[in-house]
């Protein structure tokens, strides 16, 4: 869950990839990319929000994501849109990270013809990230649905949006509220037994560190522990009706999954784990989720490991991240395959799974 350490308050700027997507008024639609700002009543503020969509020439060439570590997608910055009605998907991103993290897939299914839409999550992003805010799930599947609103009512996009076929792409943490918007509900007591008992993984070490990210700053704070955490929120349902579909790449706090709930989960979810099935760590491990939703599928993704999941890393981005004390592998995909062909199969497997399930 926390991926990213220190890196991550120094890095991230804008763009994505362009590219031929089908004849428009005989001429190829590109990959635009828009920034702006939607208000959360949940949250009292606004969301910084990155929207991927089938456009027409214009705008101007820029990147989204690019970094000391990652390379950047570019695309077209607030090029016109495409006219017709699309399926929008709604992202949330892994712990740490931010939606622009996500720029690498998301130019990819803009591409194939989805509107792509996701948020930085207030408390858990780039620079901006609290243990004690990050079990907080209800916040985010509340900022995606937030998002679903906007989309599927504000004049400007609701022509370009089909509110009958939305589905919701997310990856870690994001994994578990793509999870609870599509019907999921969490036990409190399970989760933090789990830490209890695998206090080495990711997300229970997180809450241990005793470290925070505030205001792009590293600070030191007391160490979390998850039965503080508001019981009855935490396991409230969080489902949005909207959402037909889902697609879960590596989602944390599967071992906390009301198994009641799952089995009642009436919409397709297609689990992705990244790695081979003996190797997947038990805290992002869906085979037993998988089990337990009536219509799902389980795929893994070979040679990957979980940060296989974030962008292509430039050269000399080990170097980089050895200099600021980073002790993540954040380059590291374990095995022989490069990131670049892992994300080509991944890309292929979400874009199938939306398109057999929207």
């Amino acid at each position: 869950m926390k991926l990213y350490g220190v890196l991550l308050i120094c890095i991230w700027v804008q763009g994505m990839l362009a590219a031929p997507l089908y004849a428009e008024e005989k001429s190829e639609a590109l990959v635009g990319v828009q920034t702006f700002q939607v208000f959360s009543k949940m949250r009292d503020q606004h969301l910084s929000v990155d929207v991927w969509y089938p456009a027409k020439q214009g705008g101007t060439l820029k990147e989204v994501g690019a970094s000391k570590v990652f390379e950047g997608m570019p695309a077209w910055r607030d090029a016109p849109a495409v006219k017709g009605s699309f399926p929008l998907v709604v992202l949330s991103h892994g712990s740490g990270s931010s939606v622009k993290g996500m720029a690498w897939v998301a130019a990819e299914l803009a591409r194939a013809g989805y509107v792509v839409a996701g948020p930085n999550h207030p408390k858990t992003t780039t620079g901006d990230s609290t243990p004690e805010d990050t079990p907080k799930i209800w916040q985010r599947t509340d900022d995606l649905s937030t998002l679903i609103s906007f989309f599927t009512t504000n004049n400007a996009w609701s022509e370009h949006v089909d509110a009958e076929r939305i589905g919701v792409l997310g990856f870690s943490l994001g994994g578990a509220a793509a999870m609870e918007i599509a019907g999921a509900r969490a036990n409190l007591a399970d989760y933090a037994q789990y830490c209890e008992r695998y206090p080495t993984m990711a997300d229970c070490h997180w809450f241990a560190s005793g470290v925070a990210y505030i205001n792009q700053k590293k600070v030191s704070v007391d160490a979390f522990d998850l039965r503080d955490v508001d019981q009855t929120l935490f396991e409230q349902s969080n489902s949005d009706p909207r959402i037909k579909t889902a697609v879960l790449v590596d989602p944390s706090v599967a071992q906390a999954f009301d198994s009641n709930s799952l089995k009642l989960i009436n919409i397709p979810l297609s689990f992705i784990n990244l790695g081979d099935p003996t190797r997947v760590p038990v805290s992002v491990k869906a085979d037993t989720l998988a089990e337990l939703v009536p219509n799902s599928s389980l795929t893994y993704i070979h040679d990957a490991v979980h940060f296989s999941f974030l962008p292509e890393c430039r050269e000399g981005a080990a170097a980089f991240l050895k200099a600021v004390k980073e002790t993540d592998a954040l380059c590291d995909d374990g095995g022989q395959r490069s990131r670049s062909d892992i994300h080509q199969e991944l890309t292929q497997v979400i874009i199938s799974a939306l398109d057999n399930t929207l």
